[in-house]
């Protein structure tokens, strides 16, 4: 026991030194962080990926640090071209990486069960944990998303959560916000400019 006195003593002086660090988040000391991704979807962006950063395949792997594949290619959004990036892992897509041709990341869609946001939403957590009601802070989803809602992170102007579920009714209204609450997170949406 008189062994252990000094190392809970030093363990407890390193983590009151921690906590005056402004990037250190409490949270990380949790267990199930331990093994998990260290990339979180944030105000600024995801992980080491903003607004500043290339969307080229070098600059996005150098951010990304391994662990996933890339490839890229062109789509057409509201009548133009974007180039996007794919990041798989195990052949599934976990990010995709928007922006204009020889431009900087604009938006990334996230995924990724292991990539939550920085306040601890990820894939899977449901509408009623987050939200009480749509009205005001969600939307029908468009494109792609068109079977999906959107409501704007609490937290930032700049995230967005994709909620998906069953729904019956027409595809211009809001689900009842009884519909909604079982509705589940199926993507982290990170948007260079904020969206509201």
């Amino acid at each position: 026991m008189k062994q252990l006195r000094p190392l809970i003593l030093g363990l407890f002086i390193l983590l009151a030194g921690c906590s005056t660090l402004s990037h250190f988040s409490w949270s990380s000391l949790s267990p199930f962080n331990w093994f998990g991704s260290d990339i979180t979807v944030g105000d600024v962006g995801v992980g080491k990926i903003n607004a500043a950063t290339p969307l080229n395949q070098d600059a996005l792997a150098d951010a990304l640090g391994g662990g996933y594949h890339l490839r890229g290619g062109m789509e057409t959004h509201n009548g133009g071209l974007v180039a996007f990036y794919q990041a798989l892992k195990d052949q599934q897509v976990m990010m995709v990486f928007y922006g204009p041709t020889g431009g900087t990341v604009q938006r990334v869609d996230v995924t990724d069960k292991s990539i939550p946001s920085q306040w601890g939403v990820k894939i899977g957590t449901e509408f009623g944990d987050l939200y009480s009601k749509a009205f005001g802070v969600c939307q029908r989803g468009h494109g792609n998303d068109r079977d999906a809602v959107i409501c704007a992170a609490p937290q930032s102007a700049h995230v967005s959560y994709v909620f998906s579920g069953i729904w019956h009714g027409p595809e211009d209204l809001l689900p009842a916000d009884d519909v909604l609450k079982s509705w589940q997170v199926s993507k982290i949406v990170w948007h260079a400019t904020a969206t509201r």
